[in-house]
């Protein structure tokens, strides 16, 4: 599912990435940890196609995306990527609804297309109950799981999670990991966390440990 070859990335005198190999299967559930500053979230950032690298090649699901222009990336990025960071950033003006149907509106699907689809991912998600609540009337796990369904809208191949439960309390950060490991298995996703959680960690089929802007184990 993401092929990863020799990537670098530098930040002025700073190099953040030192030359990253990686293979990730479709349906693996990854982890990235390692210590502040060593690079994972500069490495799933790149991987999913908000950063360039400086060097190297990625492919995602068979596309190069290296190769693409950024209307084409963004397309691709829409269709193909779910994304979910440790805070939320739903719309505030909107409700939760509309806050999940957006990246399916940017697709291009109808309202009635959209709004069917984000209803039955709340539902799943337990969010039944607050399809017309604004964020500010929602709980932290509620928000998140808000963002889970936005990040499935439109049927991604990958979702990238940049350590989606560290803004959480232990009791929605235990639901949530277990959450994102039983959508991997009811939609065959491919799942790349980036994590300080270890118990979270030591679910995940394979850890990737960076240290100094390298993998240093798989």
């Amino acid at each position: 599912m993401i092929i990863a070859e020799n990537i670098t990335k530098e930040f002025g005198d700073l190099k953040v990435l030192k030359g990253i190999n990686l293979h990730i299967q479709k349906g693996e559930v990854v982890s990235i940890v390692g210590a502040s500053g060593a690079g994972k979230t500069t490495l799933l950032q790149i991987i999913g196609s908000l950063s360039k690298p400086d060097g190297g090649s990625i492919k995602v699901n068979g596309v190069e995306i290296s190769n693409l222009s950024e209307r084409q990336l963004a397309n691709f990025r829409n269709q193909e990527i779910g994304f979910v960071f440790q805070f939320h950033h739903l719309l505030p003006e909107f409700t939760a609804l509309e806050n999940v149907c957006l990246p399916a509106f940017l697709a291009g699907k109808s309202k009635k297309e959209a709004e069917k689809r984000a209803r039955e991912l709340m539902d799943l998600l337990g969010l039944s109950e607050r399809l017309e609540h604004k964020p500010a009337a929602l709980s932290g796990g509620e928000k998140q799981r808000v963002a889970v369904a936005r990040a499935l809208i439109n049927n991604p191949s990958v979702v990238f999670a940049d350590e989606p439960s560290g803004n959480l309390d232990s009791k929605n950060r235990e639901e949530l990991h277990d959450l994102l490991f039983q959508l991997r298995d009811r939609f065959n996703l491919t799942v790349v966390i980036v994590t300080h959680e270890e118990s979270f960690a030591n679910m995940s089929d394979r850890i990737l440990t960076i240290k100094d802007g390298v993998i240093i184990t798989d």
